[in-house]
């Protein structure tokens, strides 16, 4: 098991369910990225000092795990783990939790990007060691 890097409390909203009284499906995906900047934030300081090394991070995949259904005003927590560090790629793991039920999963793999360019590249190794106390 990876260390926990950082747990986002979430409450949701009314106009994130479908007709069904259930969270629509890209909403998890959003979640995901919320918690991915308090990730950021806990490890950097801000998504602006991390960008300041020269480097960025684009989502290359995503892949949702549905476990349980969540409706309007459920209180989630989402909770952001290292999967793998790669040398040009990063896996996230966001495990979305209502208590200590397990309700869905999000695994992102993002791909380290030259903030000039664009273009794939190796972080530099502050930016590796920020991640390192967390990979499994």
């Amino acid at each position: 098991m990876t260390e926990l890097i950082t747990s986002m409390p979430l409450r949701v909203r009314y106009h994130e369910c479908d007709g069904q009284g259930i969270v629509f499906n890209a909403h998890y995906l959003a979640y995901a990225d919320m918690a991915c900047f308090e990730v950021v934030r806990e490890l950097y300081g801000s998504y602006d000092a991390l960008r300041e090394h020269g480097v960025d991070f684009v989502l290359a995949e995503a892949n949702v795990r549905f476990r349980a259904p969540c409706r309007y005003d459920d209180e989630l927590h989402v909770d952001a783990y290292v999967e793998r560090l790669g040398n040009t790629s990063v896996v996230l793991r966001f495990d979305m939790m209502r208590g200590e039920d397990h309700v869905t999963e999000v695994t992102n793999r993002y791909v380290w990007v030259d903030t000039e360019t664009l273009r794939p590249a190796q972080p530099p190794a502050e930016v590796r060691k920020a991640l390192q106390p967390y990979a499994p």
